[in-house]
């Protein structure tokens, strides 16, 4: 992806955002007065409207306007939030119960074991879901990802995974909720 930018316009509210997410991106900066880009494009030509922010896909396609920058990015979160949602945390609840049948739980536990050599892949090589950046669908994923324990699946069986419960159990902050809800000592 690419960023074109003005130092200091409404472009540095995705510029801020695109980084604090952990996306990889590379930034244009753009003169606003010649609608010219550093590397000597005519701006014009990458944004009719000729404002920034612009966000290139490697595919060509522009999103312009930052408010739709933004919910570009936000939308990748709300897409992991989904998915934790739908995949997994429901996956849990007929395993919980205790009337469920264990043909069920079985299945269910099935379903698990294929949502997680999935997620196993799309951490590999990440620190977290975004990136390199922790995000509220971490602390979502995080607090999903604990109840294996609870139904005892070993989540070794997915390094990748396994390496990220342990990463984010030590950030500080879930340290001190882990401890004010009384699951640490």
């Amino acid at each position: 992806m690419k960023l074109y930018f003005a130092p200091g316009a409404c472009s540095l509210s995705p510029h801020i955002v695109l980084r604090e997410s952990g996306a990889k991106f590379e930034l244009e900066q753009v003169n606003n007065q010649e609608k010219k880009t550093k590397s000597g494009a005519d701006y014009w030509g990458i944004n009719p409207k000729g404002q920034v922010p612009v966000l290139e896909f490697d595919n060509g396609e522009r999103l312009t306007e930052g408010p739709v920058v933004v919910q570009w990015i936000a939308d990748r979160v709300q897409e992991w939030l989904n998915f934790i949602t739908s995949e997994l945390h429901k996956s849990f609840g007929p395993i919980f119960r205790p009337t469920t049948p264990d043909a069920y739980k079985t299945i269910s536990r099935e379903n698990l074991s294929k949502r997680f050599d999935w997620l196993d892949k799309q951490l590999a090589g990440k620190q977290y879901l975004m990136g390199d950046k922790f995000s509220v669908a971490d602390a979502y994923l995080f607090t999903v990802l604990r109840w294996t324990a609870r139904i005892n699946m070993d989540l070794a069986k997915w390094p990748n995974l396994k390496a990220y419960v342990d990463r984010v159990a030590a950030r500080p902050k879930v340290q001190e909720a882990l401890k004010a809800e009384g699951l640490l000592q």
